[in-house]
């Protein structure tokens, strides 16, 4: 198991010796993000604005617009939650000539149910929605740690105004340290006939072990990485869509809005299939213990066993 946020942290001030134009900003919790780090190197490049997350955006749009690459961070709930406005017109809006939007990276942690501890006012399920539906920003939920370091040099690396979401727990593997990932492009972690399972983030290594529990059932199943919501990997998808004829979307969020409703998009405009979602049920979160997470997750169906449920009940409905 290992830790989105410190693999995050390492990143940022790898890059951070490669590159002088890298600031790092957070919102009074670059301690628990790991992002004092970069700063205890780099202190004049490290800004911590307090509990205040509008001016958290606007001062890292106001960084990029004077060249800087400005990766900005705090909880999900905090970043886009307390601050749509400033992300949308301090960030997406004003766009150099040639260019969308500022260069500002917006790399959040604690989003889904997994938060646990910190109860359904502090469970992000809203922000794929949200952030997805701003002009100009792209749009990643990374599986483990090597996609989180992949994706934080791809972003330093591309211009523009990127959202990343992570995870509060600790994440096993799901890739090889050599995987590339590139914006748009979902990754097959494995090939299958009957049904196609697409999932992001905590889900990746649930929709692994359905496919495996299916297989001991003679059921094909294909596992998709679908790392970057927006943009979405059509081809890839409808690839699927005709390959296997049905398929099941799972995420830590709520079924309106996110990955599922993007890839459901998609695919219902290339070609349509039957398509089950997975994820909150239009349901706020609760409390839960770290032990206990596990127990939430099942209750909005969260889980491998749910995914092989769904799965067979949709192989029936196959065009």
């Amino acid at each position: 198991m290992t830790d989105m946020r410190s693999e995050y942290a390492k990143t940022l001030i790898q890059i951070g010796r490669e590159n002088q134009k890298v600031v790092v900003l957070g919102a009074d919790t670059t301690d628990s993000l790991k992002t004092s780090e970069f700063g205890k190197e780099f202190p004049n490049r490290f800004f911590n604005v307090g509990i205040a997350e509008g001016n958290l955006v606007s001062i890292s749009a106001g960084l990029a617009a004077s060249g800087k690459i400005a990766f900005a961070s705090t909880y999900a709930i905090f970043l886009p939650g307390r601050a749509v406005d400033q992300i949308r017109n301090g960030i997406a809006y004003p766009s150099p000539p040639g260019k969308r939007g500022l260069n500002v990276k917006l790399v959040v942690s604690h989003g889904g149910l997994s938060v646990g501890p910190d109860g359904g006012s502090h469970q992000q399920i809203e922000d794929i929605a949200i952030m997805r539906a701003i002009p100009n920003f792209r749009v990643f939920i990374p599986a483990d740690t090597f996609a989180v370091s992949k994706l934080v040099r791809l972003m330093s690396n591309e211009y523009g105004p990127f959202y990343m979401r992570m995870a509060r727990s600790k994440t096993p593997v799901v890739h090889d340290k050599d995987q590339e990932f590139q914006t748009g492009k979902a990754i097959t972690l494995r090939d299958g006939s009957d049904c196609t399972i697409a999932a992001c983030g905590i889900t990746v290594r649930m929709a692994l072990e359905a496919a495996e529990m299916l297989q001991q059932e003679g059921i094909s199943c294909r596992v998709l990485d679908m790392f970057s919501i927006k943009p979405i990997d059509g081809d890839l998808l409808e690839k699927a869509a005709r390959e296997t004829g049905c398929m099941v979307t799972s995420e830590e969020h709520n079924i309106f809005g996110g990955m599922g409703s993007a890839v459901t998009e998609s695919v219902s405009e290339r070609y349509p299939i039957p398509i089950k979602r997975i994820g909150a049920q239009d349901m706020f979160g609760e409390s839960a213990r770290d032990d206990e997470i596990p127990m939430l997750l099942e209750k909005h169906g969260i889980t491998s066993f749910n995914m092989v449920k769904q799965v067979k009940e949709l192989r029936s409905r196959k065009l």
